[in-house]
């Protein structure tokens, strides 16, 4: 059962549309994460959401009740979602405590405390409630927005590229606490990237957007090894699209041959991924054109027959440059599509 549904919103900005007709749906205690590139409409969509923008289309529902729609605008504050901000919007004369209790003002202060106290509890920062936000560190900065998000308790929590200022060990234990808090308040929520890693690692449920509209929505595992078109499944990595030649269901390749159940005979493309590559001595002949090592795995470009791939093997098993090899591909890691 969804929280918030979004029905085939719209947004324009004079004649051009940054939301063209998305349609998503958040549902409790479940992290979805709306992944796409820069300017692709991603932030817009959350302050659609957050009622920080009125639509130009569609309809924004909490359950039966419509936030925006035709005739129909509720404020922010009437909306019962909570909205991190991707630079956090803390008020710098304001305490940590102060921060997160500012948004309480209708209830007794003795309250507001225990509210704000419990939230930056779990946060794992009540020991900075007195501190203020310029002496705190980014990823402090981060989770006492959160905290603040969260201190009313809302329905929905919408995250703007949240962790988009912090870098290397310091973003993965400020992901990893905020996931934290936001599963342990049962609250729907929704995170906005641009790294297709991140959006894996993270999401219960995946969103992929590009030039205002979305693409495809499911599990992060769906998204990665059923794109529904190659603009998909580049948004989440490398993917070659391989040329074929689909005839009584399978589609052939210059590096092999996989099932293309119920497409019709003709030329089509192959969605592989690198980790479809594989080596095998009744595979098809290719060519090592290059090779670029980097650890566990090695990068490979691979030809066969005027075609070109990229690859990835584990670098134990990785031929080297050069060297003709038998390739067969992996159809769990592939998708097919008319051409």
């Amino acid at each position: 059962m969804s929280v918030v549904t979004v029905e085939n919103a719209r947004r324009l900005y004079g004649p051009k549309a940054a939301v063209d007709g998305a349609s998503l749906q958040l549902r409790p205690g479940r992290i979805a994460c709306l992944l796409g590139p820069s300017g692709c409409g991603k932030s817009t969509l959350l302050r659609l959401i957050a009622g920080l923008e009125r639509l130009d289309g569609g309809v924004v529902r909490d359950g039966e009740r419509v936030l925006s729609g035709p005739g129909v605008h509720l404020p922010p504050e009437r909306r019962d979602i909570g909205f991190v901000f991707q630079d956090y919007a803390l008020f710098p004369h304001l305490t940590v405590e102060a921060n997160v209790a500012f948004g309480l003002k209708g209830l007794p202060g003795r309250e507001r405390r225990a509210r704000a106290l419990a939230q930056l509890e779990r946060v794992r920062l009540a020991d900075r409630a007195g501190a203020y936000p310029q002496t705190l560190s980014g990823g402090e900065q981060q989770r006492v927005a959160l905290a603040r998000a969260l201190a009313r308790e809302p329905r929905a929590v919408l995250l703007d590229e949240p962790f988009s200022g912090l870098d290397g060990r310091l973003k993965a234990q400020v992901r990893d606490a905020t996931l934290e808090a936001l599963r342990g308040t049962g609250a729907a929520a929704l995170i906005v990237t641009h790294d297709a890693e991140e959006a894996l690692h993270m999401a219960d449920d995946l969103a992929l957007m590009q030039a205002g509209r979305i693409l495809q929505t499911g599990s992060p595992q769906d998204c990665y090894l059923r794109p529904v078109s190659m603009g998909a499944a580049r948004l989440l990595g490398e993917a070659n699209a391989v040329p074929a030649e689909v005839s009584g269901g399978l589609a052939r390749t210059p590096f092999g041959t996989v099932p293309a159940p119920g497409l019709p005979d003709g030329r089509a493309a192959v969605m592989a991924r690198p980790e479809a590559f594989r080596l095998d001595p009744s595979g098809e002949p290719a060519t090592v054109t290059s090779t670029r090592f980097g650890g566990a795995r090695t990068e490979l470009v691979l030809a066969a027959h005027g075609a070109e791939a990229r690859a990835q093997m584990p670098s134990r098993e990785a031929p080297g440059a050069a060297e003709t090899v038998r390739i067969a591909l992996d159809p769990a890691l592939c998708a097919v599509f008319p051409a």
